[in-house]
């Protein structure tokens, strides 16, 4: 559906395909001058706007809801009680009526007074971007861990909106967000009960996440190292994570298609093994509610040795969509300029024509040699070897490789070596097993104090 421009110099037409239906998708983006350096670091002069109603629109069609229109509101500047004008609610006011709307999306963070007064204005429910994302992730989480994170998420973030007069409240039936509400004991509830549940909430989040570290630890006993997708939504990522490991994870053409943490085994070029994460797909202002709740679960992002920013080379908004993923990245603590740890991976470049692709080739070639850029197509499997062939090596940067010969019968220390150091070769002469073991660098010296090992001879 091709964007309207209410208040703009250049108002469009309505798409002829429009038709009738029950959610109007507004962007209330701010007007911004070129060269102004708060507005730029908001990610606004950055982002096409018609790409972000764009993506808004596709968030509600992840939740099967049906679009009336969608449509640009530029503002000024934001207004306290309403976010937009009161010109502009008045028009839109008498959109929603001809259009029998009955939900109206706002492409931006409400406050509940502004939530309220729009609701009052425009009788519709008036959800914001904040709501509309924790809706789809209480859709789409499937495993414990997900639906106890997305409820928290949702209860923190209703909290601040319980008001008696809001008469949608009275109408939740269960589930989450505006579809039905997080529940029959939290309609009846007040501020008090939620806080208990969001405690207790909390409680069986601290019990998954020690579940969790005991299953981290198990693995790097093995050890594996692990190799963590992130990106933006929608970049491709699972699609890439099911050709690398020949899973048979989700992957679809939308917002969020994916939700909880998925580990699969990942063979590499020369037969040695990693773990492969897929998480959660970022999104440009992704609700703080969300980034402190999904800690847990990203945390395998965290503790990843080699960390693969899948990006879709073919957006239109693709270094926007960088941006907001390395701002994500930064809350997470994570440098998203660290080389030595993050590789770049340049997804869907089956969609360019041959000599488009070219040019993408020069482009990718003219990079640093310490920041390059791996040109894949997840779809038709181009690039795979090569960006395998690049995760091993940037493995094998962060590791030592080791000759050491051991007594048959030291049972303790050849059990020790094989859950603590990757064993690539093991040959028994004369009663001695000579090795050839590959370890991190924090147990390097004990190894080469344990066992007399000295460096693999090339």
């Amino acid at each position: 559906m091709e964007p309207r421009n209410l208040g703009g110099d250049a108002d469009r037409p309505r798409s002829a395909g429009a038709h009738t239906g029950r959610v109007l998708v507004i962007g209330p983006y701010l007007r911004v001058r070129a060269g102004n350096a708060d507005a730029q670091s908001e990610g606004y002069v950055l982002r096409d706007v018609e790409a972000r109603l764009d993506e808004a629109a596709g968030l509600a069609r992840a939740i099967d809801l049906v679009i009336a229109d969608a449509i640009i509101a530029p503002v000024s500047q934001i207004r306290p009680a309403t976010y937009i004008g009161k010109g502009k609610v008045e028009e839109i006011a008498g959109l929603i009526k001809s259009l029998e709307v009955e939900l109206v999306v706002m492409d931006c963070a409400l406050s509940p007074i502004q939530q309220r007064n729009l609701e009052k204005e425009w009788h519709a429910k008036v959800l914001d971007r904040t709501g509309l994302i924790l809706e789809i992730f209480g859709r789409r989480a499937k495993t414990r861990e997900g639906s106890l994170q997305v409820e928290l998420a949702h209860l923190n973030y209703q909290r601040s909106r319980l008001v008696r007069s809001w008469t949608h409240l009275e109408r939740q039936r269960g589930g989450f967000g505006f579809m039905g509400g997080p529940g029959e004991t939290q309609i009846e509830a007040d501020r008090r009960l939620i806080q208990e549940r969001i405690s207790k909430l909390e409680s069986e989040l601290k019990k998954v996440q020690a579940t969790r570290r005991l299953h981290r630890a198990g693995r790097q006993r093995v050890p594996y190292r692990v190799v963590a997708l992130v990106g933006y939504t929608n970049a491709g990522k699972s699609t890439l994570f099911n050709r690398l490991t020949r899973a048979d994870v989700q992957a679809a053409d939308m917002l969020f298609a994916t939700l909880d943490p998925t580990l699969r085994a990942l063979s590499l070029p020369h037969g040695g093994k990693a773990m492969l994460s897929d998480t959660v797909g970022f999104i440009s202002n992704l609700p703080t509610q969300l980034v402190a709740a999904f800690r847990a679960t990203l945390e395998e992002v965290l503790e990843a040795d080699v960390i693969l920013h899948v990006r879709d080379i073919s957006h239109e908004d693709a270094e926007a969509q960088q941006s907001d993923v390395d701002a994500v990245l930064r809350q997470l603590g994570i440098n998203p300029d660290d080389s030595g740890r993050i590789i770049e991976v340049w997804n869907k470049i089956d969609r360019f024509a041959p000599e488009q692709r070219e040019e993408l080739l020069n482009i990718a070639a003219r990079r640093p040699e310490d920041h390059p850029a791996m040109l894949v197509s997840a779809v038709s499997g181009e690039g795979i070897d090569a960006l395998l062939a690049a995760i091993e090596e940037r493995l094998a940067a962060k590791r030592t490789t080791l000759d050491l010969s051991i007594d048959a019968a030291d049972g303790a220390g050849i059990s020790w070596l094989h859950r603590n150091a990757e064993v690539l070769t093991k040959e028994l002469h004369d009663g001695r097993f000579d090795m050839t073991v590959r370890v991190d660098e924090t147990k390097r010296d004990i190894v080469v104090s344990r066992f007399d090992a000295v460096p693999h001879a090339m």
